[in-house]
Order: structure tokens, then C-alpha cells, then sequence
């Protein structure tokens, strides 16, 4: 089992303008303790639970670029793309440049969008979900296509492409993974059987469940449901002096039990290194065991 770094809060000490060296150390950081992906939201507010909506939150993809350059193993990608923020032609062409700038660590990690609030708020696409899901399939579709040597024109409901010219094309061969996060029973998990590299849930009672639901999809569609790598988002925290190592460790050992092979979270107060230097000592040679 691998642990990715996810960043959600960027409310740091020194504010905005110590938040480029801050977030490099943390990163850079991440990357010396083994940790396997970093990810940022795609968010342009702070969402509830985390902060109130005047948070600082960066933008996804200009951010990912800078990590890029900030360091040389790590996997990079947003948790997850909201699918109406960008066009799926420019969408496909981020991610490809991301893959080419971090010489072949990009994912492409997208969901059906969910915050109205922002969306409306700065004037973003914020269709009713039924059309965010057929615009998820068709910016999927888009994304291979482009990542494929097939140029030829895209005809669907709601995008039209006259030519998918991606040029550099990424690095990673035959395309960068895709992640869908979501554990929607009818429609997300569906899309994952049927494009993506990898799913993302959460942890709790219901998960086997998904997991089961996820392998009858991948029946239906002819895939094979040991090629999806499980994901799972939740908090990693160790607590401040390790106190909280054993329970984590303990948790983890029981969701690769179930299959899952990657778990993404949260560090507390991940500004300060503290946990994440607990994490990468203690937790990540541990979870490697699994």
C-alpha cells in the first residue's frame, strides 16, 4: 500500500506571500519520505468542513505546475477536476502539458463537480447534475481520444471538436492514468469500470459494498476489475507526537485487506512537517508491507 499527500488548506502561517516556499518545502518534503502522489483540490473557494469560502485556495492546475518544478518523483493530478470548470480539448491538453513538464507524472483525476455556490459565484458552468454526468463520459471519451492518434472530429451531445490535435502528446504511454472520484452506485462507478485507471472512495461500513457494486460493473462491461487501483480519501493523521500511529496503521492494514492499494488524505497542520515526518518514519515503510 502507497500514501499520497492531499493539500486542501492553504490558510498558512506568513500568508500569501510565504505560501509558494511553504507549500514547496511541504511538497519537496513529501517527496523525501516516500510519499507516492501529491494532489490539490479543484476548488476556487475553500469548502465547508475545511474553512469558511474567504480560505486561500489556489488555483488547480497553475499550482500543479509549479510543483512540478519543485520536485522529481512524485505523481501529480488534482482531487478531483471538477468536469464543468474547463473545456474538455483545454482539459486534455493541461494534463498532457503537466505530463510533459514533470517528465511523466501526470493523472488525470476528474468527477461530476458538486460546489454551486462557487461555480455561481464566479461564474463557472454549473449545469444539473444528470448533464454534469453525460459531460463527465463525454469529456472522458475527449481526453482519450486526444491522448490517441486519432485526430479525427468529436460529435457529442455536448462538446464538439472539429480536429483533436494534441501536440506534444504526454509522456506517460498510452495516456496519463484517469482517476474518478465518486462512489455513485449507478453512474460514477460505471464510468469507472468502463475508463478510468483507477477509483476513488471513502472509507466506513459501505465500502465493501462499492467494491462489490464496482466488480459487477466491470462484468457488465467486459473489464477486468483487478486492473482498477482503489483509492481511498481520508484523514492521515498520526497525532501530534505519534500517539495516533497504531489505530492508523491498524485502519490501514484493513483497507488493503479489501483491495486498496493507495490511500490519500489530509495531514493536520501539514504546514509545520511535524505529522508528515511521523507519517513518512513510521506509517509509509509500514503501509509498504501491506
Amino acid at each position: 500500500m502507497e500514501l499520497g499527500l492531499h493539500i486542501a488548506d492553504f490558510t498558512w502561517p506568513e500568508g500569501p506571500p510565504g505560501l509558494a516556499k511553504n507549500l514547496s518545502r511541504v511538497v519537496e518534503t513529501a517527496e523525501e519520505l516516500g510519499f507516492a502522489r501529491v494532489s490539490v483540490m479543484d476548488h476556487v473557494w475553500q469548502i465547508g468542513g475545511l474553512g469558511p469560502p474567504e480560505g486561500e485556495m489556489l488555483e488547480a492546475y497553475t499550482t500543479l505546475g509549479y510543483l512540478a518544478a519543485c520536485t522529481s518523483r512524485v505523481q501529480l493530478l488534482a482531487w478531483v477536476t471538477a468536469v464543468t470548470y474547463r473545456e474538455p480539448g483545454m482539459l486534455a491538453k493541461l494534463v498532457s502539458t503537466l505530463d510533459v513538464l514533470s517528465q511523466g507524472r501526470a493523472w488525470l483525476g476528474i468527477g461530476a463537480a458538486w460546489n454551486a455556490a462557487e461555480a455561481r459565484g464566479l461564474g463557472l458552468p454549473f449545469p444539473p447534475t444528470a448533464e454534469r454526468f453525460e459531460r463527465l463520459e463525454e469529456t472522458l471519451r475527449i481526453c482519450l481520444q486526444m491522448w490517441s492518434d486519432d485526430e479525427s472530429p468529436f460529435e457529442g451531445t455536448h462538446y464538439r471538436l472539429e480536429r483533436t490535435l494534441n501536440s506534444p502528446q504526454a509522456l506517460r504511454r498510452p495516456h496519463p492514468p484517469i482517476l474518478i472520484g465518486g462512489g455513485g452506485e449507478k453512474k460514477t462507478l460505471r464510468l469507472v469500470a468502463q475508463y478510468a485507471d483507477a477509483c476513488n472512495l471513502f472509507p466506513g461500513p459501505e465500502l465493501p459494498r462499492k467494491l462489490d457494486v464496482l466488480r459487477g460493473h466491470c462484468a457488465d462491461v467486459g473489464r477486468d476489475y483487478d486492473e482498477i487501483e482503489k483509492t481511498v480519501m481520508m484523514s492521515l493523521d498520526p497525532g501530534a507526537d505519534g500517539e495516533k500511529v497504531d489505530a492508523l496503521l491498524e485502519q490501514l492494514r484493513g483497507l488493503a485487506a479489501l483491495g486498496v492499494a493507495e490511500v490519500h488524505g489530509f495531514v493536520p497542520e501539514v504546514a509545520s512537517s511535524r505529522r508528515l515526518e511521523l507519517l513518512g518514519t513510521r506509517v509509509v515503510p509500514a503501509a509498504a508491507r501491506f
